[in-house]
Formats: C-alpha cells, structure tokens, sequence
C-alpha cells in the first residue's frame, strides 16, 4: 500500500496499477506480427511484494490456489501462472480501493462458469 500511495485517483483503471507494478505485458503488433514481452521498467518493490504475496496465498488461500492450478493446467508455466494471479489480485486491490470495500475471497474467487455446471 505504502508504493501505490494514497491518492485514489493516480491510477484511471485497474490497467494502469497493473502497469505499474509491471505485472501488465507488453504488446507489440506490426502488421502479422504479435510480441508479447514483459515489462523492464516498473515499480521493482512493488513487483516483488506482489511475487511474494502470491507465493504466500497459495498456501493461506484456496480461492487463489484453484486459480493457480487451473492456469496450470491450461499450460501456463509457474511465473506465468504466478504472473496471472497476481494481475487478478491487483485487479480486486483496485476494486476494494476505488469502492471501499474489504475483501471477500468468496466474491473475489468464485467461477461463474463452474457455478453454471453445478446448476445444469
């Protein structure tokens, strides 16, 4: 909290935060050409407490470790995977900052599409 700063509006949209903890990709297209790339200049201590956050709740959360595991299973290797969790967790950070809400890892984590299976 202490790196994004206490101004609510620094940042437009849950985008700009993720850009700048430098958990955002880079893309690049030019013409058939698409490359993604990952981010050189960002907020380093702001990206390591973010690496370190995730590795910690994949242990303390199951909404974050059925997340984690189902990147991996749809192929992504660990820092992609690791990268994935951390954009949503920056996403539901802005979200709680901008509404001034507290976390609830039920809303946070739930999947509508497993809740469409369960109900059919």
């Amino acid at each position: 909290m202490g790196e994004i700063g206490d101004d609510r509006t620094r940042f437009a949209d849950a985008r700009g935060l993720k850009a700048y903890a430098g958990s955002a990709p880079i893309t690049r297209a030019s013409g058939k050409s698409v490359f993604v790339q990952r981010r050189r200049v960002k907020n380093r201590r702001l990206a390591d407490a973010g690496y370190n956050w995730t590795l910690a709740s994949l242990r303390a959360s199951p909404g974050a470790r059925a997340h984690y595991d189902r990147r991996r299973e749809l192929g992504d290797r660990h820092s992609a995977a690791q990268r994935n969790l951390y954009n949503r967790f920056l996403g539901m950070l802005f979200h709680c900052l901008q509404t001034g809400t507290k976390f609830d890892e039920i809303t946070a984590f739930k999947n509508p599409a497993r809740e469409l299976e369960l109900t059919s």
